[in-house]
């Protein structure tokens, strides 16, 4: 069960690593365009974080679908 845990932990770190470097990388260049607090690679370290590989980028496909311009959801939204 260990070794599942840490494969697990493993593969969420290695998730979150082009989520970083856009963060830090490209994300200074670009205009903030998201409609929802936290932005959404926050929203994405922090579903990897808590709910791991699997489920965190379940949820972060999902958040990144919903923000765009025509949505009419924004404002806080933070990870369940």
């Amino acid at each position: 069960m260990n070794l599942l845990k840490g494969l697990s932990s493993l593969l969420a770190l290695l998730l979150m690593l082009p989520i970083r470097i856009y963060q830090k990388v490209i994300s200074p260049f670009l205009p903030a365009a998201c409609r929802y607090t936290p932005t959404c690679s926050a929203y994405a370290m922090q579903a990897l974080q808590k709910h791991g590989p699997f489920k965190g980028t379940f949820l972060a496909a999902k958040r990144i679908l919903s923000c765009h311009p025509w949505s009419k959801k924004q404002g806080y939204d933070p990870v369940p």
